[in-house]
């Protein structure tokens, strides 16, 4: 008899809350062929979660982002003197 898993219970947790945009990426991807994707994505917005990949989408301040913001101080702009 053989069990299958889903990505989220064979891979770390970590690298579904990931800083390294590869690691995002490949949670993304690792979501793609799961069939509880849509229902992962779901739950995680039901229950307000604010960070993360959930059913392949970034949650970000708990709102789906196409690109997780970069880690640190936003950079100075340039002012017009």
């Amino acid at each position: 008899m053989s069990s299958a898993f889903t990505p989220c219970q064979v891979h770390a947790d970590d690298l579904w809350f990931a800083d390294d945009p590869g690691d995002v990426a490949l949670a993304q991807a690792l979501c793609q062929r799961c069939p509880l994707r849509r229902s992962c994505l779901d739950g995680a917005l039901d229950r307000g979660e604010r960070w993360g990949v959930w059913g392949g989408q970034i949650l970000h301040d708990g709102a789906i982002v196409e690109r997780k913001p970069r880690v640190g101080r936003p950079r100075k702009r340039a002012t017009a003197a």
